[in-house]
């Protein structure tokens, strides 16, 4: 099928089915009952970026910006960019060592409930067989389908396959090859390293830097195969989708996608940032950042174990587990889902830390799990002095959280109250569920420490006041209320 059927057979989609690509009609569309529930996912970076490892996975530009620490990096290590630019990464990018049923495993074992890898990022290698390019990881460098192997064994263990297209950016992602001398102005590497617009116009700009019709029907196209081929549960865009000339393609990629998904008989979701899709229209994200209240509408956070990068690198900054356990009950706690993304090395090893930190996540679940599946916002998020800057790229600006940092989730007659960081010597005091509190005005039948099983003393006063036996944690615990 030639690109010009598949336009059509896309509009035969949109024109027999339910939803239109009208923005009122995109805007009756459910968030899935699913991805509520299930609130955590694995987000995964993986492609050529992984094979220099250096700076992020924006290497693919920066290394043609010339003086960049990529720039120096690379003509001291590989040699002039004329000889050996990004392309050539390709047959280093072997992927020897990448095995997805070990990774669905380590996943699952994360406690995720929904995996998301990168399709395509902004440098435009496809981890996916695509008929629209031969830039793909089945043609060259691993020459396997990625995102086919890796849908087979995470739906193998009872979790969702999703997928990212980041295609968008590819429209002026290598512009900066353009100012030299450069393996970017070589006319036969004109279909991978693509456009590459500018360097004049603003990449920033909501108007400037226009991607042409022809670009803009490619990036539909391939937005549209992965649907077809891989029915991903949700499908996540970059931030710069939300340039005007994309609008019209947005809308019939959602119709499109949503009506192949009543086909499939499964609820979908996509997820976009900024107002990209007109509010209403599909989940919100917010890029390494947080809410500081409740939203009436279910969000997500997307974030990585790293704070440096989204791909691997060799000096990667991590966080450490008990922070995004923390986050993870915050941002649910907000009416959010985490997205928690890795960096796999070139070879297709996952880093040990990396690994540890899903796992040291996975074993919190484990025992506390309840009080984030399944579960509902409370009346009021959470109590405590701790502030969370709320907006993109904030996840690493807060301060501590205290003793007295408590968050809420709430199901059937449940209440659990998550303290965010466990005080010494056991003794908790919760506000929202005193006698003085206006939130809380039945029963308190019992309460239970997850953590250590124990039904400890409490007394209602101006306070819920807890006295527990467990004097030490390193991690968030969860005091579950049972009330009538």
């Amino acid at each position: 099928m030639n690109k010009e059927e598949y336009l059509k057979q896309i509009d035969g989609v949109i024109e027999k089915g339910p939803f239109k690509d009208t923005w009122e009609s995109l805007c009756e569309h459910e968030e899935p009952k699913w991805y509520k529930k299930d609130k955590f996912g694995i987000f995964i970076h993986w492609g050529l970026y992984s094979v220099p490892a250096f700076g992020n996975e924006w290497y693919a530009r920066y290394v043609y910006k010339q003086g960049s620490p990529e720039y120096e990096y690379h003509t001291k290590k590989y040699g002039d960019l004329k000889e050996f630019g990004y392309k050539d990464f390709i047959p280093l990018f072997q992927a020897e060592k990448f095995d997805p049923k070990e990774w669905a495993e380590l996943f699952q074992e994360a406690g995720a409930k929904f995996v998301m890898p990168v399709a395509e990022h902004h440098d435009g290698f496809q981890m996916y067989e695509s008929a629209w390019s031969k830039w793909n990881s089945k043609e060259m460098g691993p020459k396997k389908d990625v995102l086919g192997e890796l849908k087979r064994e995470v739906e193998d263990k009872d979790m969702r396959i999703c997928a990212s297209s980041h295609r968008a950016e590819h429209w002026w992602f290598f512009n900066e090859g353009r100012k030299f001398d450069s393996d970017v102005n070589m006319e036969e590497y004109q279909d991978f390293y693509g456009p590459a617009h500018g360097p004049s116009h603003n990449w920033g700009s909501l108007y400037d830097n226009v991607p042409d019709q022809e670009f803009l029907e490619d990036w539909l196209v391939r937005c549209c195969e992965i649907v077809d081929k891989y029915q991903p549960k949700i499908m996540f865009f970059d931030w710069w989708i939300q340039v005007y000339a994309f609008k019209p393609y947005l809308r019939k990629f959602a119709a499109y996608y949503y009506n192949r998904a009543v086909e499939w008989g499964e609820e979908v979701a996509i997820d976009s940032k900024f107002d990209a899709y007109v509010h209403g229209s599909v989940v919100k994200d917010i890029e390494r950042g947080q809410l500081n209240n409740i939203s009436p509408y279910f969000w997500q956070n997307d974030t990585s174990v790293a704070k440096n990068s989204w791909g691997y690198t060799e000096n990667n900054d991590y966080k450490e587990s008990v922070e995004i356990i923390q986050d993870l009950v915050d941002v649910v706690s907000k009416n959010g889902a985490l997205l928690l993304n890795i960096g796999p090395k070139s070879d297709g090893s996952i880093p040990e830390e990396d690994a540890r930190i899903m796992r040291k996540i996975g074993d919190w679940l484990k025992i506390n799990g309840e009080a984030i599946y399944g579960t509902t916002y409370w009346k009021i998020f959470g109590e405590g002095p701790t502030e969370v800057p709320e907006g993109h790229f904030t996840d690493t600006l807060r301060k501590e959280f205290t003793a007295e940092d408590i968050r809420f989730t709430a199901k059937a007659n449940y209440i659990y109250a998550t303290v965010l960081k466990w005080p010494e010597d056991g003794r908790v005091d919760i506000k929202a569920l005193g006698m003085k509190s206006t939130h809380l005005k039945a029963t308190i039948k019992d309460i239970e420490i997850l953590e250590n099983g124990e039904h400890p003393l409490f007394e209602l006063r101006d306070n819920l006041e807890i006295y527990s036996k467990l004097k030490e944690c390193d991690r968030p615990v969860v005091i579950k209320v049972t009330i009538e």
